[in-house]
Order: C-alpha cells, then structure tokens, then sequence
C-alpha cells in the first residue's frame, strides 16, 4: 500500500510499506505530510481503526502475560513495513520483546530485521546529582518503567528517541504559564526548560528511517538545541496574554514576582546562566549525526 491522507489509507489488502505508525495521534499530524512530500509510503493504526487506518490496540501484561486484545491476528493484518514507530509508551520487562516478535512473526516474510523506534521522554534524565550538562550518554533512571522497556528495545536492535518538551499547533507553551507558576514560590523554581517542535520531530524520525544504520541500538535526546530560561519565557508570554486579553493580571501577579525573583536572586538579565539554570540537554550528536538542524528553533 502506497502512501495517502489518513482518510484515503487502505485497510486491506496492503502489500507492504516503508513507515508504519503505531499510534496514530499527534506526532502523526507532523509525519505524514513530509511523509506524503517525501514520497514515503506509510500505514497507521489507532485503537478504533477510524479514518481508515488499522486498527490496533496493544495490550499485554508481562506480569500475568495477559495479552487481552493483543492478538496474533491484529499484528497479521497489519503491512508489512521497513520502519515501524511506536508513539505509545511501553513500560517495564517484556513488553518490548512482546511488540517485536508479535510483529515479525506474524509476517509471512523473510525480512525479518525490522527497523523499530520507540518515542519515549527525555525525563528519564531528571535524577538526583545529575551533571549540569545531560548528553546521550548520561546517567537516568534505570528503574523507570518506560526506561525499562526502552533498554530492552535497544537490546533487539530498535533506536529510542527521548524527546523534550513537544510542541506545536494547539500545543502552545504560553498556554501552560497559570499551571507551572501559579504562585511565586512555584515561579520561583523553575528553571530550564527543552522543548522541540512536532515538525522537528517528525524530521527527526525521517532521517532515523532512512539512516538507519546511524541508530540500531542507540538512545538519543531530542531537543531544538536551545536551552530556555522559564522566567524569561513567562516574562514574555505574560505581558503577550494581558494584551491578547486586555487585562493587566500577570503584570500584577508573574511579571511582578520574575522582577521580585530577579533582585532576591542577584540576576541582572535574563536569561540566566546555564549555570544557574541547571541540567541543561546536549542534543548536538542527534542533529550532527543525522546531518540535520532543526529548524522550528524559537517558541
């Protein structure tokens, strides 16, 4: 089956494709026009099999190994692909193994190596004494379920891409400012924050496709490879929502506490220092290796 709009995807008698999405949710939205311009074929599942895609929902405990839904039925009827992406997080031992090997062996194929990415969070690498810089290759928590369970992908030669904060269309950062700083205490704690737009993303996981080579078996950290400084963000935004509503709400309450903060503090600018800011992502060896840039670098 050929690449097309998520309404236009043939459910039957597919064939195979290159790119498979197993989850068709937001990221997809980003992927399938480069997809499409690309001319990339692809297939995608949700769990109602809606908008003609397939329909697939993975359910399986490793601890009882229930598989429920999880039938060798629903992985025979899915295409046969080169590349299949796992937008939903897979958690704790076995469950890797599980997807993987339901996958390949109900494929009438001799294809058999699979190239497997699973999107996971770059928060496993937010742990205690971490150093101030976080690379690939940093410390994080091992005992993570979803860490879990991306180690074992890796095991089976999959890459995992741990992505920072997503953004992009609904998914605005200046809408999230009245819950991460309600008060000035919480304002107060804030420091770094890595974000990395949809289009990036899907860029990114393009490039893993055709360069595959680069990432069996690799972890990599996805950000824009800026480090942004919360006070100065919501200094920003702030003032842009009061005038958006015609009010002065943030000025009197998080405008005001950033510039309280700042004297406290002995800040004489924004954005602070890396320093100050702490725990900042090197994702420089992702953009390096695949000979990329992102190029939604800015919020």
């Amino acid at each position: 089956m050929g690449g097309g709009t998520m309404e236009n995807l043939v459910k039957k008698g597919h064939g195979s494709v290159d790119v498979l999405i197993l989850g068709a949710g937001w990221t997809s939205t980003f992927l399938i026009p480069i997809l499409e311009k690309q001319g990339i074929s692809y297939a995608a599942t949700t769990t109602t099999g809606r908008d003609g895609t397939y329909k697939f929902k993975f359910e399986y405990d490793p601890e009882t190994e229930t598989k429920l839904e999880d039938s060798p039925e629903q992985y025979a009827a899915l295409p046969v692909a080169t590349t299949i992406l796992i937008t939903f997080p897979l958690k704790g031992e076995h469950q890797s193994t599980h997807l993987v090997t339901s996958y390949a062996d109900n494929h009438d194929s001799d294809k058999k190596n699979y190239q497997f990415i699973q999107l996971g969070s770059s928060g496993i690498f937010t742990i205690e004494n971490q150093g101030l810089w976080v690379t690939r290759h940093s410390n994080y928590n091992k005992s993570n379920p979803r860490a879990i369970a991306e180690d074992e992908l890796l095991k089976l030669g999959g890459c995992v891409l741990n992505l920072s904060g997503l953004w992009g269309r609904a998914r605005q950062p200046k809408n999230w400012i009245d819950r991460v700083a309600a008060t000035k205490e919480q304002l107060k704690g804030k420091t770094s924050l890595h974000m990395v737009h949809g289009e990036d993303v899907a860029r990114a996981i393009v490039a893993v496709h055709k360069k595959f080579s680069e990432a069996k078996g690799q972890r990599f950290i996805l950000t824009d490879l800026i480090v942004y400084d919360w006070w100065a963000l919501i200094l920003g935004f702030s003032g842009e929502l009061d005038a958006e509503n015609s009010n002065s709400e943030r000025e009197a309450s998080q405008i005001k506490w950033v510039g309280e903060l700042m004297a406290e503090n002995n800040v004489r600018a924004l954005p602070r220092s890396m320093e100050q800011l702490g725990r900042c992502y090197d994702t420089r060896e992702f953009w390096s290796t695949f000979g990329l840039m992102p190029v939604r670098a800015r919020i």
